[in-house]
């Protein structure tokens, strides 16, 4: 079955990364959760049915975790023993909150905007560069491993939460707007 003592990365056989080969987890994936899927078991007694649901539960958490870039690298920093209280570590520099509340009033003039969809698609790109800039700090800050330098790391995850957040509102706004 699954060994849940393995971390995510162990667990689907890849390296702890920053990046994943999002193929290779996918295969993966695959993979554990035809060993582990519930109907597998649906003739065996109720305790290894009952099993068989926490494995296939836990290969959908770190499926789920590994594939997206902020829930991979809060993993990473969870890893290193730094757990990262987003809700009530929001202290952030005034250069950075300034840039989010430009972007806050962005969004909010879409709907006015002459041609909304384009402007949705050209704050989604802004946004989606940012994320993956983030990233790059995320990793070089993370691979050092020095206590400053994952400090730093946290400090960039807490950015990239914002704009993570930044763009499923984007998503959103443009869903609402193609209903119309």
């Amino acid at each position: 079955m699954v060994d849940l003592t393995k971390n995510y990365f162990e667990l689907f056989e890849l390296p702890v990364s920053c990046q994943v080969d999002l193929q290779r987890l996918s295969s993966q994936y695959r993979a554990l959760q035809r060993a582990v899927h519930p109907d597998r078991f649906a003739g065996d007694d109720e305790r290894q049915q009952r099993i068989s649901i926490q494995y296939a539960s836990h290969v959908n958490e770190a499926f789920d975790t590994l594939k997206q870039p902020l829930p991979r690298v809060i993993y990473l920093l969870k890893m290193a023993s730094r757990d990262v209280d987003m809700e009530r570590n929001t202290i952030m520099d005034p250069g950075f909150l300034m840039e989010q509340m430009e972007l806050r009033e962005a969004v909010a003039d879409i709907r006015s905007a002459s041609n909304p969809e384009q402007e949705i698609e050209r704050l989604a790109s802004q946004v989606d560069a940012d994320i993956l800039r983030y990233l790059q700090r995320f990793e070089g800050f993370w691979s050092s491993g020095t206590e400053q330098d994952l400090e730093q790391a946290e400090t960039v995850v807490r950015k990239m939460q914002f704009m993570v957040k930044l763009a499923a509102e984007l998503e959103q706004l443009e869903s609402e707007l193609l209903d119309d």
